[in-house]
């Protein structure tokens, strides 16, 4: 597994789910905060996007947008004030309806778009640095040649959802996984800021990130580390807490134990074997580290996440 894979799997739980939908006239629908992820495809025509408590945002054809923190929303024809937005008619409610409202705001404009709008499922009980540092909203505009894998995703997608074909029940939740993937990576290769895109793009800190991510329950040390990353001991451990915001030995141990509450709440999988998965000699030792790092023994962690996730698959 690599970074971004082991981030994005370490909080996605159950199944994303999407529509395609067209809108015309004068229009606006609300999309309320979700503990997830949004995400918004334009396929023709355009709109804006109004974040609760942020700048409005024009969408053109072709454009994507992430709400990788589940921040509220509207979508609407026109740019709408405050007020307008928080009568605007709920996103649900309009899919039921299948008619244009009146946007409760605007220039009197009519438009239309064709969108595809879905989400994603998260578990914020422990969340990766690399999700956390996502922006409320992640735009990625359209230009003729750039992001080639999100353009295909998107087209793939729009067709899957267009019509009823065999298999659409397991081409659609895989495409929605590439789509996720490929935002994540655009937004990286658009030149985001932050501690990960630089970690990533640093050859030292990401081989480092890398190997520990690919063999988790190896007897990692910083001396077998920096062999592995070709430099001193001294030069990893400069570069990496630089990076990344703690040591190398604390931040595996931070990932084991991540690692290992996903595999509590994803797998019937027993003690024992988590804890040889993630480095851990014995249940105890194992059982004694989850604690000291979640405040709960990984037994009750396994219940309350069925009960907070519904047992999502």
């Amino acid at each position: 597994m690599d970074v971004v894979s082991d981030a994005i799997s370490a909080v996605r739980i159950g199944r994303p789910s999407s529509n395609r939908v067209r809108i015309e006239g004068r229009w606006c629908a609300r999309f309320p905060a979700y503990d997830g992820a949004g995400f918004h495809v334009v396929l023709e025509g355009d709109c804006w996007l109004l974040p609760d408590g942020g700048a409005p945002v024009r969408l053109g054809t072709g454009d994507a947008v992430l709400l990788p923190h589940g921040t509220g929303h509207v979508i609407a024809d026109s740019p709408v004030d405050a007020a307008a937005a928080a009568r605007a008619v709920p996103f649900e409610q309009w899919l039921q309806e299948r008619t244009p409202r009146p946007s409760p705001g605007g220039d009197g404009r009519r438009g239309g778009a064709e969108m595809l709008c879905g989400k994603y499922r998260l578990d914020r009980s422990r969340v990766h640095p690399l999700m956390a540092e996502l922006p409320e909203v992640v735009h990625l505009p359209h230009r003729v040649g750039s992001h080639p894998e999100l353009r295909a995703a998107v087209d793939l997608l729009g067709r899957e959802l267009a019509a009823q074909r065999p298999g659409a029940c397991i081409a659609v939740p895989g495409l929605l996984d590439l789509l996720l993937v490929y935002m994540l990576r655009s937004w990286m290769a658009e030149g985001a800021t932050g501690a990960w895109p630089a970690a990533l793009g640093d050859p030292v800190t990401a081989g480092a990130l890398r190997a520990l991510h690919s063999d988790p329950a190896a007897p990692w040390t910083v001396d077998r580390l920096a062999a592995e990353t070709g430099v001193s001991r001294p030069t990893l451990a400069r570069r990496f807490t630089s990076l990344i915001g703690r040591p190398p030995m604390a931040y595996l141990t931070w990932w084991r134990l991540t690692l290992a509450a996903t595999l509590l709440r994803d797998t019937p999988d027993p003690l024992a074997g988590i804890a040889r998965r993630v480095g851990y000699g014995t249940p105890y030792a194992f059982s004694h580290a989850f604690s000291r790092e979640f405040g709960i023994t990984p037994g009750r962690y396994r219940e309350e996440a069925a009960a907070r996730t519904g047992g999502a698959p």
